[in-house]
């Protein structure tokens, strides 16, 4: 179904992988893995047929569905139904139905009769695509997914970004596509619809990679992993599940460094040897045999895995501010008809630490964007305290201008600081030489992450709104933002579905949406997080 030969993959000047070859047949579920930047999200694009690789060839037989970490809409107007549907033709016909019945109503009785005829002309073309049958599996697929019948009947921009990408994900399994090609599909996701997908994609008949860091979805659905080893810019091909794919990394890692100790010190005894022997003139041919020796001892070792690097995150020591930085009063959100929270009040004093809990579409994203300053209400007012320096991470990575370099985006976050200070900070968030020029559009979305939070360390902000800051980041990277939100002493208001962040942020307050409820936190409300 998808056919690798020789690939070479480059961000910018940097080698990713290179002599990489691999087939994904019908039945083949391939999670892949490795640390954020090794290009994993390059790779997929690839595949996919949306980028290009520097070498080598891909050959696609069948259709290939593709969720990338960041999907853009073309039509913001578009209904979240008819975005579903027209991975399969059938936008256009339901719309032009709704248009019939609309018409069919009409007190025109020539409008009328034109109507019942385009109608019935209509519904047969949509009987011949799939018809009910398929509007109902799309529906279904919708419902699982958390996107219930108002949502659908919604345009595209009034929904949140964790609904928009929910819609694209219900796109692609509607689709039908024979491999599909999904790049962190359980972000945004709760609990119960976590559950369904991983069900789903354990049934799907197809080929299938995914990449993710839910490592409950890998153990439930991969029967074959590829690790990309950014230290040696090769993949790693373990046709086996997860479990045992943890076990055999292990057993290979620790036989490799075996192998390299026993082989290192075989050769320092024969160097030794040599050494003493090249005094003696009779001997020199003997010592330069056996320095060859010492050599062919280590050239057909594979190398042991160097040690992934990681952010070095650290929040900012936050700037001298007033009792209460920020407050917010009466606000509220709507759009059209449908109302998403109301008369929300909430006073955000220094240090604070506060998360927002709801479902999803209650209008956790939109009500940090009014704090940002980003969003406008309703009603009410957003005031700013004595000394206010805001710092928000969204989850979309909306603060990034995807156009200019890494270098520029920092730039314009930090104007105050000496170049040399801002690429001090890149480079503890793993972004040096020829990366800092690269456009921040063609970022994965673990780097994207990355950025956006370097941005805010050059901030000195006082308060950091955070908008699930922890999706797209590997282990490793996820470890050190919890540790830098365990230590930062100024305030935070938080969304997430990461019972781990919640933990680590040790919340004093919750606000639940939409009614805007506030309550003193408790560990009951964990509970509720993977569900928000």
């Amino acid at each position: 179904m998808i056919t690798v030969n020789d690939l070479e993959l480059r961000a910018g000047a940097r080698l990713l992988m290179e002599a990489v070859s691999f087939r994904v047949d019908k039945g083949d579920k391939v999670g892949l893995v490795g640390r954020n930047g090794a290009g994993k999200t390059t790779l997929t694009r690839v595949l996919a047929g949306e980028g290009l690789p520097a070498g080598g060839t891909v050959v696609r037989n069948g259709e290939i569905g593709y969720l990338p970490q960041d999907p853009r809409t073309p039509d913001m107007e578009q209904l979240a139904r008819d975005r579903i549907l027209s991975v399969r033709g059938l936008d256009v016909v339901t719309r032009k139905l709704r248009e019939a019945q609309s018409d069919m109503a009409s007190s025109d009785a020539e409008v009328q009769a034109k109507a019942m005829r385009r109608y019935d002309r209509l519904e047969a073309e949509f009987i011949s695509g799939g018809g009910y049958a398929a509007e109902a599996e799309a529906a279904a697929i919708s419902s699982n997914l958390a996107l219930p019948e108002r949502i659908l009947n919604q345009p595209l921009r009034t929904l949140s970004g964790g609904q928009r990408r929910r819609v694209e994900l219900a796109r692609i399994l509607y689709s039908g596509a024979e491999t599909m090609l999904l790049d962190e599909p359980t972000n945004h996701l709760d609990a119960d619809s976590i559950s369904w997908l991983r069900e789903f994609l354990k049934n799907h008949q197809g080929g299938l990679i995914v990449i993710s860091h839910d490592t409950g979805l890998l153990e439930a659905t991969v029967n074959k992993v590829f690790h990309l080893d950014a230290n040696r810019a090769t993949i790693d091909i373990y046709n086996m599940n997860w479990k045992r794919y943890q076990l055999q990394r292990e057993t290979d890692e620790r036989a490799r460094k075996r192998e390299r100790a026993n082989a290192e010190k075989k050769a320092q005894v024969l160097m030794d040897q040599a050494n003493k022997m090249r005094a003696k003139a009779t001997k020199a041919v003997a010592a330069q045999n056996m320095a060859k020796r010492a050599e062919r001892l280590l050239s057909g070792l594979d190398e042991v895995r160097a040690q992934d690097k990681v952010a070095a995150l650290r929040f900012p020591d936050p700037a001298p501010c007033g009792k209460t930085p920020l407050t917010a009063e009466g606000l509220s959100k709507s759009y059209g008809s449908l109302e998403i929270f109301t008369d929300v009040d909430l006073a955000i004093d220094r240090g604070s630490r506060v998360v927002i809990l709801g479902l999803n579409g209650a209008g956790k994203t939109t009500l940090l964007r009014m704090l940002a300053g980003v969003d406008t209400p309703d009603t009410g007012d957003v005031l700013p305290g004595h000394g206010l320096k805001i710092g928000y991470y969204a989850q979309e990575h909306d603060t990034l201008d995807v156009e200019r370099t890494v270098l520029e985006n920092m730039r314009t976050a930090a104007p105050d600081l000496q170049d040399a200070e801002v690429r001090n900070i890149l480079g503890s968030f793993l972004f040096s030489g020829d990366d800092v020029n690269k456009p921040a559009g063609v970022l994965s979305g673990g780097e994207k992450t990355r950025l956006a939070l370097a941005t805010i360390v050059a901030s000195s902000a006082n308060v950091l709104l955070l908008d699930e800051p922890t999706n797209n980041l590997d282990p490793a990277s996820r470890a050190e933002i919890l540790g830098a939100l365990r230590n930062y002493s100024g305030a935070v208001v938080m969304v997430s579905h990461d019972e781990g962040a919640v933990a680590a942020l040790n919340p004093e307050r919750v606000v639940l949406l939409p009614d805007g409820v506030e309550d003193l936190w408790n560990e009951d409300y964990l509970d509720l997080v993977t569900l928000a």
